[in-house]
């Protein structure tokens, strides 16, 4: 490998997968903003606004599980590190359009590592909890374009998804 190609950090010399020591970088706030989408039938959509699900609030247990998977990101990503977390926050929104929900996920620590990995998981658990909660009624729902929007800190600066990506 040249000195200009991409290197994957979590990766020890002779290949085999090692979690990056992160002990000589600076502490610094650090921020990732994710999303993704649930679609499904414009019913299913109405039945999850209601608030009348069979399985109680889609949006307050969803925003709930987003929000406990960031917390525990490092028990199911095998590399990550274990974070303590300043923030995490989970949005839904409807999208009659789509149809379906939009979910929103923020994690922010000051730290030596990112956190993309806690605002990816939020949204997927959420968006996976929403699938869970209406599934008696739609099980055509579609979990979608999971992505990381933005992120800052760190030696890396700032990224940020652009509108046509």
């Amino acid at each position: 490998m040249s000195a200009t190609e991409p290197r994957l950090s979590h990766l020890a010399p002779t290949g085999e997968a090692a979690m990056v020591d992160v002990g000589g970088k600076a502490e610094t706030v650090r921020e990732a903003i994710a999303r993704g989408r649930v679609v499904m039938a414009p019913q299913t959509l109405a039945l999850a606004l209601s608030g009348n699900a069979k399985k109680g609030d889609v949006f307050a247990v969803a925003r709930v599980a987003g929000i406990m998977a960031a917390k525990r990101t490092h028990e199911l990503i095998p590399l990550c590190h274990q974070l303590n977390l300043t923030k995490a926050a989970v949005e839904i929104e409807a999208d009659p359009a789509l149809p379906g929900l939009l979910v929103t996920a923020r994690a922010r620590t000051r730290g030596q590592t990112g956190v993309e990995m806690e605002a990816l998981t939020a949204v997927s658990i959420a968006c996976l909890t929403i699938y869970d909660m209406l599934k008696a009624v739609d099980r055509g729902m579609r979990i979608e374009a999971v992505e990381l929007v933005e992120k800052s800190g760190g030696r890396s600066g700032a990224w940020r998804r652009s509108e046509a990506e």
